[in-house]
């Protein structure tokens, strides 16, 4: 037996390895050197039996202290105290089946408890297109959508009335069953997904006309679902209860209304401030006035100042948005001045613009006498 490796070297673990720490260097490994992973690697196929055998020895607290005391020579009989080796035909595989089967479709010794129990309905995403006013004041909403109910017919246990829902016999209702699998010259048991009732543990002679023996069907629901004022684009409003049925006992869905906020003409909104652009004229600009400011309200009356320049930035208190959570409380309106120049001037006019130019000298354009200083310089 001197040719023969360490097992725990080949497994890449200390002598001192806890239980947990071999099967985690044997999950790697098995899963590294496995013949469907590696087809026709023969390489492979040596170190894969390799390391089943180290694990098959050290997984065992009984082999893995004849390993400690006397090495390989335990299991060929030149070790072993009572005179012969010990036997390892009768070596239960079950923990390395279960293994192989979380590798290649099995679900285990928990997968068929996991299949049963309970699970959660779906949860469904609907958008729900607002105008900008709508979002401002809130609004009722009549929508619908699909969902995944319990057909009425049956209950949801998908067999047709006067019928009932049989357990499986192939199975006994586990859903699964033990298979012996050949792999790498040795014999592994493992679990794999019962073919008759794939995976149910249910079998239905009579499946329910309705739900063709799903025991869940589609439809088409409508209700009306109040918006909150001042709701931003891409806000959600959840609905909890109204998404898809659960399975076995689960709890439903929720519904998730994903607003979109069709833009305005006249406003942009910043945060849960409103933004605005006011045309004035010349005049009013020159002179001040009070001029009408639209808000999403209505309009209201405002100052400008004289002199206001274009693009001047006023603010109008508590016009914007309410706030969702607080709805007292309000946004500004915040609007940008925009001075129209007149076009098509009639020639008196264009005189009287003259004299007013030539009356104002270049006293009044400190900025664009400025700006030429600059130049100059």
């Amino acid at each position: 037996m001197a040719d023969k490796r360490d097992y725990y070297e080949i497994l890449g673990v200390q002598k001192n390895a806890s239980d947990e720490e071999l099967k985690r260097a044997y999950r790697t490994l098995a899963k590294k050197y496995h013949p469907d992973m590696n087809p026709g690697d023969k390489n492979a196929e040596a170190r894969f039996k390799e390391v089943n055998e180290a694990y098959a020895i050290l997984s065992d607290p009984e082999k893995r202290a004849a390993y400690d005391n006397y090495g390989h020579s335990a299991f060929d009989g030149t070790g072993n105290p009572t005179g012969g080796a010990y036997d390892m035909s009768g070596f239960d595989f079950g923990d390395i089946g279960d293994i192989f089967s979380s590798f290649f479709g099995g679900g285990g010794r928990s997968s068929s408890s996991r299949r049963n129990s309970p699970v959660r309905g779906d949860d469904i995403g609907l958008r729900v297109d607002l105008t900008f006013e709508e979002a401002f004041f809130g609004v009722k909403k009549d929508i619908s959508f699909n969902r995944i109910q319990k057909c009425s017919e049956c209950g949801g246990s998908g067999a047709a009335k006067g019928t009932s829902v049989k357990t499986c016999p192939d199975c006994g209702g586990s859903g699964q069953r033990r298979v012996n699998q050949r792999l790498g010259g040795m014999t592994f048991q493992s679990t794999v997904t019962c073919d008759r009732c794939r995976g149910s543990g249910r079998i239905i002679d009579t499946p329910c006309q309705n739900c063709r023996g799903t025991g869940y069907i589609k439809v088409t629901k409508k209700l009306q679902v109040s918006i909150p004022a001042g709701i931003e684009n891409g806000g959600r409003v959840l609905l909890r209860g109204q998404g898809s049925d659960g399975r076995n006992g689960g709890e439903t869905g929720d519904l998730i209304l994903v607003i979109n906020i069709k833009p305005s003409d006249v406003f942009t909104r910043d945060g849960n401030n409103v933004r605005c652009e006011v045309p004035v004229s010349v005049p009013e600009a020159t002179l001040g006035a009070e001029i009408d400011v639209p808000t999403l309200e209505g309009p209201v009356k405002f100052t400008i100042p004289e002199g206001t320049q274009p693009g001047a930035s006023f603010t109008v208190r508590g016009k914007g948005f309410p706030f969702v959570n607080s709805p007292s409380k309000k946004g500004d309106l915040i609007f940008n001045v925009k001075v129209e120049i007149p076009s098509k001037l009639s020639s008196k006019q264009k005189d009287i613009m003259r004299q007013f130019a030539e009356s104002c000298g270049s006293t009044n354009y400190s900025k664009r006498e400025n700006f030429f200083k600059r130049f100059k310089k």
